[in-house]
């Protein structure tokens, strides 16, 4: 079974039984580019747009209530799932988003005619166009959509980061006692304690969300109510506000209008500093993911200071391997976020005019590296950071022999007594402090006194609020 449609430069015949109509369907047949569908969380943030300006409009008069009724009861039954097969247009698609926004029209529309005892496409009755579309445009809308959208995943990931920093926290109060050796540009330096590093992996995390709060806070102007060209066409008077505190009111988000509706449609900055914050974290995490891998590396012939949980073997031939492919996984995820985010800029600087057209794509790898991070993070956590083990007495071998320790004998015996005491101790692969004490440059009391003083503020960090 099919039906005919017709838009403005002619006629398709569609499956009967789709609730998409004819524009659609030609963004099906323009662009089957990646297979890659709209985003859920997106669907569902377009469709709480329409929902808000349908309700708008039925109150500011510019919409009949049994028509916008209709659309509403239609998109309560999107926001269940009823309709999640409806929405095929592909992510790289008609600039500005165009298309998908008449794919969320149509769906719209065709389900309100049913709802109305009418029959699909009749949109003579109830057109996608004329009243699901009614006092909007797909250049303020589909922004506005994506700010939502970005939000809602953005607040999950705070919450994500707040446990991860709190778990690398944790994990360093356990190893607070653990001292070893310091190492600057690969090399041997002055001791601190496990805990310490594992700490300041924790207050990465915490800055890294501080900066991604602070980002989010842009997201809360929306371009609604702009229309085309930021000039608010064919909006009744005092639309903008009333369809945005609908809109707030559906989302749950305290959002405002854009202070300046032209530069909402011109210029997708915020989304770009936010995206920006995602970069940030993904450097950190890879620089984290890394030093994970270093510290837990060998056994045998790496540092071995700690050890990672085994999740799974690590070779299909060399027997009892195992990797650190948690670590491995986030590296791989990190790198993506920050191609995503080349993508965001890319787009970003190609807006000519009155409308950046490129939103579909940095919407999309916006929240793709959301949803990475979100998914994968949480798992990072329970499988890599709860499971790392210490080796205390590795630990403590390497700081004893480290012949950087000389350093603290500079205030005794001068840098370069100190520097000359530390070539040695590396040549005859001595400890240097017990040769120090063997020299007569310091007597045992000085040694134990020097290296429990060191030892003990090792110990010492500050608290993260």
């Amino acid at each position: 079974m099919t039906r005919e449609e017709r838009d403005s430069i002619g006629s398709k015949v569609l499956p009967s039984d789709v609730y998409y109509g004819i524009q659609t369907f030609r963004a099906i047949e323009n662009f089957p580019v990646s297979g890659i569908r709209e985003r859920p969380e997106f669907v569902r943030a377009y469709i709480l747009v329409k929902k808000a300006v349908a309700h708008t409009n039925m109150e500011l008069g510019v919409l009949d209530p049994e028509r916008g009724n209709a659309i509403v009861r239609a998109a309560d039954e999107v926001l269940e799932g009823k309709f999640d097969d409806q929405f095929p247009v592909d992510v790289f698609q008609a600039g500005a988003g165009t298309s998908f926004n008449m794919n969320v029209n149509e769906v719209l529309a065709n389900r309100a005619l049913e709802i109305l005892g009418k029959n699909r496409g009749e949109y003579q009755y109830l057109s996608p166009n004329d009243h699901v579309n009614c006092s909007q445009s797909t250049n303020d809308t589909f922004p506005t959509a994506s700010h939502v959208a970005i939000l809602t995943r953005a607040d999950h990931l705070l919450d994500t980061l707040s446990v991860l920093s709190a778990a690398f926290r944790k994990k360093a109060e356990k190893f607070q006692a653990v001292h070893k050796s310091g190492r600057t540009h690969l090399m041997d330096a002055l001791p601190l304690t496990l805990g310490n590093e594992l700490s300041a992996y924790g207050s990465a995390v915490q800055r890294s969300a501080e900066r991604i709060r602070d980002r989010r806070e842009a997201l809360l102007e929306v371009a609604l109510g702009g229309t085309a060209v930021g000039s608010g066409a064919n909006t009744p008077p005092g639309f903008t506000e009333r369809a945005i505190t609908h809109l707030s009111d559906l989302s749950g988000l305290p959002l405002v209008p854009a202070r300046d509706s032209y530069e909402a449609l011109q210029s997708r900055a915020q989304m770009v500093a936010f995206s920006g914050s995602l970069r940030e974290l993904a450097l950190e995490l890879i620089r984290l993911a890394n030093d994970l891998r270093l510290l837990s590396s060998g056994p045998a012939t790496g540092l071995a200071e700690i050890a990672l949980p085994p999740v799974q073997p690590g070779s299909s031939m060399m027997a009892g391997k195992v990797n650190p492919v948690m670590a491995e996984c986030l590296d791989m995820i990190a790198f993506q976020v920050i191609g995503n985010d080349t993508v965001v800029c890319l787009a970003s600087q190609a807006g000519q005019l009155d409308l950046n057209v490129m939103t579909p794509v940095m919407t999309h790898n916006i929240l793709e590296s959301l949803a990475l991070l979100n998914n994968f993070l949480p798992v990072f956590q329970v499988r890599c950071v709860e499971g790392i083990g210490a080796d205390p007495e590795k630990c403590r071998y390497y700081l004893e022999t480290n012949p950087i320790l000389s350093t603290l004998l500079i205030p005794k015996i001068g840098y370069r007594k100190a520097a000359e005491l530390a070539d040695e101790a590396s040549r005859k692969n001595v400890a240097v402090i017990p040769l120090a004490v063997t020299k007569g440059m310091i007597t045992q009391e000085d040694a134990d006194r020097i290296m429990d003083q060191s030892l003990g503020k090792t110990g010492k960090t500050r608290p993260v609020s």
